[in-house]
């Protein structure tokens, strides 16, 4: 296995990508090629692979076993659980998130893209889209992943063919484009036999296009958020009150977005209250300007109330405070999310009760028809809901900022993750419907 120095990986960008499709596309295959071939896998680790392969009378090792660490994925062939693998090229690192391909994992697969810059969807050139690369797309549109790559596998089994791999990533783009997804490169492949995926294939000479992992190495990475509305969830207070630092107190968390300079006019939210940016501390040392993902610790003029859970925004540009939030979401939990559900609302690193006022309409993901008034969702489902908060909170869109458009609902009794949200419209918003409750019979 080769080795990165510390110098390179200093100098290197990171992509989160994750990979989704049909049962038997060979996702895991494709990531097992991926790392094999970049030379990203230790010695013992292949040994192991080649030891399970043999005693199944396998001639080659199974690359899928690579990334199917559990003991039912091996023994099924298929991925149930998101496994995460971390590795790194000279140009770039890495972390990949191969996703489950079953309709009853697709909680799964949102847990996976929900963090991706990159998605990568699998199709089996034999099947072209089905039902479940139409599923995969509209949830990586839901969560705005800007970069799809649609990845043609098993090409040798269809003789490498150029018009077969031509229409399928025809009606992909078409469908994909629809959704509104905003890049989509289409790269033919195979992954048992490795054409494209690290080297270029000898066998599609018609292509020309770059392989599979010289386009992870060169996309552009888009979580470049410095440009981003500025936001800092205040995770942690610090106070010494030592000898050396007896008046010191900051702010420490990570940016979840934009830049921070010496200077700044800030709000701090919800309370509303402004004052401005005298000092950055990063990693113990005094800076002018942070950016994110940058843990730092910000020094405030004035001596004003903030606390764990509270959010620092410069004063230009604050999102709205609000108690009621309409939301697309996906319900991962096995217990159904109903209305009038009492909750707790992670934002940030701020928790709140909450509760579940009405669900306006479920997502038929298969061609992307609502459902009105489904009364509850169950695992799996996608779909519009309305929230009132017991507090205010300042929230952006999802579509503006997926860091701070983004919560979770939790099961207040025993701390379950019940719903993964995204604040505003979805690709496909549901019709208003007027809530005929309004705010009577809610405690807050």
């Amino acid at each position: 296995m080769s080795t990165i120095t510390a110098e390179e990986l200093s100098a290197t960008t990171l992509l989160r990508f994750a990979t989704a499709g049909s049962v038997d596309d060979g996702k895991s295959t494709l990531v097992g090629r991926l790392l094999h071939d970049s030379k990203s896998v230790l010695t013992d680790q292949l040994e192991a692979v080649e030891r399970v392969s043999a005693s199944r009378g396998q001639e080659a090792p199974d690359l899928a076993l690579l990334t199917d660490g559990l003991r039912a994925e091996r023994e099924q062939g298929i991925t149930i659980d998101v496994a995460y693998r971390y590795f790194a090229t000279p140009r770039r690192r890495f972390i990949l998130a191969d996703t489950p391909g079953h309709v009853q994992y697709t909680r799964n697969m949102v847990t996976g893209a929900s963090t991706a810059e990159l998605t990568v969807i699998l199709v089996d050139a034999r099947n072209g889209v089905v039902e479940q690369t139409r599923r995969h797309a509209a949830i990586a549109a839901l969560l705005r992943v800007p970069h799809v790559v649609l990845a043609v596998n098993k090409m040798d089994l269809v003789a490498y063919e150029e018009q077969v791999f031509a229409r399928i990533a025809e009606e992909f783009t078409a469908y994909a484009s629809e959704l509104g997804v905003p890049e989509i490169t289409s790269i033919p492949i195979s992954a048992l036999a490795g054409d494209n995926v690290v080297e270029p294939s000898a066998n599609m000479d018609w292509y020309g296009g770059p392989t599979f992992l010289e386009h992870l190495e060169s996309v552009p990475v888009a979580h470049d958020l410095a440009h981003c509305h500025a936001r800092l969830p205040v995770q942690y207070v610090i106070r010494p009150q030592t000898a050396e630092h007896p008046d010191y107190r900051g702010y420490a968390g990570q940016i979840a977005a934009g830049t921070f300079r010496v200077g700044d006019s800030v709000t701090v939210l919800p309370s509303g209250r402004t004052t401005k940016v005298t000092g950055i501390d990063l990693l113990g040392k005094p800076v002018d300007t942070a950016y994110t993902p940058q843990s730092v610790t910000l020094l405030l003029a004035d001596d004003i109330d903030i606390s764990r859970g509270d959010l620092l925004v410069p004063s230009k540009d604050a999102p709205p405070t609000t108690q009621d939030i309409e939301a697309t979401v996906c319900h991962v939990a096995d217990q159904p999310l109903t209305v009038g559900h009492r909750v707790l609302l992670k934002h940030g690193t701020r928790t709140v009760k909450a509760i579940v006022k009405d669900i306006p309409s479920r997502l038929t993901l298969d061609d992307l028809s609502l459902h009105p008034h489904p009364g509850q969702l169950v695992a799996n489902d996608i779909g519009r809901v309305k929230i009132r908060t017991a507090e205010a909170l300042p929230v952006d869109s999802y579509a503006d900022s997926r860091r701070t458009g983004s919560f979770i609902l939790i099961d207040p009794s025993d701390g379950t993750t019940l719903t993964a949200g995204m604040v505003g419209e979805s690709f496909a918003s549901p019709e208003p419907v007027k809530d005929e409750s309004d705010d009577d019979g809610w405690d807050f």
